[in-house]
């Protein structure tokens, strides 16, 4: 290797400095983006959420609580009853509206939920530059140690909130649980996991690496959605069966859960989540098995990590499978979900950090 070569394996010191400048100044706007979220959930409108307890209300139906339309017919006037507007639920269940949201259409709420919208933006791009120049103070793809792979992750996962957001759809109820968590990952990245910026080991010298994880992230970033839906599904769930049976939630239960999407709509966008991105992830396993054949000379050596990446791809087809199968809908289905993103975080900390192996790239 000449003086050139080594010099430019060399790590880029002012790179790697103003990568965690960025990183620190990402940290910074979401803990405001973090107050905001919290300033349209406690400042936002309550009085429009009364329309969901109404309709849960036993005794009352939609056709009662429904205003009425008056229609001209044939020289009179005739009144006709306006159906309401519901989300269909699974079969057996309930048909109960979407909450108004964080904001529950309150001006005010709005506007909080524009600004916090607006500051986890400006969090991505700082955080996506933290990565971004991560990665050109080493010249290569910023995935290679504990550190590096979290910062990434909680990158991606903001993407994937954010270009859902732009896509019209209804998960605003996604931010505050969301930026909460970014907040805890960059915090345990920058503390417990944090490693100096330096070149691979010999065996991810390959661009196997841009494939079998990248996929592996994204995969990461899409199953915690889904696993923040499935878990708001679950307390949904248990509030709308309280109000069935004539039950009286506490008025803090009552305001944050009435803002909520129901329960049939929370399942439906978990389960929708999980499968869509389920294939990705079967890939990843089969990519990581051709790379391992690469480097090892074996597509398969019952590695930890390779273990618990197949653990975590059968309990996901535990769950999408017993969502195809009658009686297995709802709750039940919902805990193999929580279970199967169990195991995916598992073989993230757990394997990397406590156990050893040929994927001992923590650098921790």
């Amino acid at each position: 290797m000449n003086l050139a070569t080594t010099l430019a394996a060399e790590p880029n010191e002012n790179l790697a400095h103003i990568s965690n400048v960025l990183i620190y100044s990402a940290m910074a706007v979401y803990l405001l983006a973090f107050f905001a979220h919290m300033a349209e959930w406690l400042f936002g409108s309550r009085s429009k959420v009364a329309r969901t307890a109404a309709a849960l209300t036993p005794g009352k139906t939609a056709a009662a609580t429904a205003p009425a339309v008056a229609v001209q017919a044939k020289g009179g006037t005739a009144t006709l009853e306006r159906p309401q507007v519901v989300t269909r639920s699974v079969s057996g269940s309930r048909d109960v509206p979407d909450g108004p949201g964080a904001a529950a259409g309150d001006e005010k709420g709005d506007l909080y939920g524009r600004i916090a919208v607006s500051l986890t933006v400006l969090a991505f791009l700082l955080e996506f530059g933290g990565v971004l120049t991560r990665a050109l103070s080493v010249q290569r793809a910023p995935w290679g140690n504990m550190y590096e792979f979290s910062i990434t992750f909680s990158t991606v996962a903001v993407a994937v909130y954010l270009v859902l957001m732009a896509l019209k759809k209804n998960i605003a109820w996604l931010g505050l649980p969301l930026v909460t968590t970014v907040l805890l990952d960059l915090g345990l990245a920058v503390t417990v996991l944090y490693t100096s910026s330096d070149q691979l080991v010999p065996a991810l010298h390959s661009y196997w690496l841009w494939i079998h994880v990248s996929t592996a992230i994204f995969c990461g970033a899409v199953f915690y959605v889904g696993f923040v839906a499935t878990l708001l599904y679950l307390f949904r769930d248990s509030y709308e069966s309280k109000l069935m049976r004539g039950g009286q939630p506490g008025k803090f239960a009552t305001s944050v859960m009435e803002r909520l999407p129901s329960a049939a709509s929370l399942d439906k966008f978990s389960y929708r989540v999980n499968a869509a991105v389920f294939p990705l992830w079967t890939f990843t396993i089969i990519a990581g098995a051709i790379w391992a054949g690469d480097a090892w000379g074996r597509y398969w050596g019952w590695d930890p990590k390779e273990v618990w990446s197949f653990i975590t791809w059968v309990a996901f087809a535990c769950y999408l499978h017993a969502r195809a199968t009658a009686g297995w809908k709802g709750r039940k289905a919902a805990y193999l979900a929580l279970i199967a993103f169990g195991c995916w975080l598992f073989n993230y900390y757990g394997v990397n950090i406590f156990v050893t192996g040929k994927h001992s790239y923590a650098g921790v």
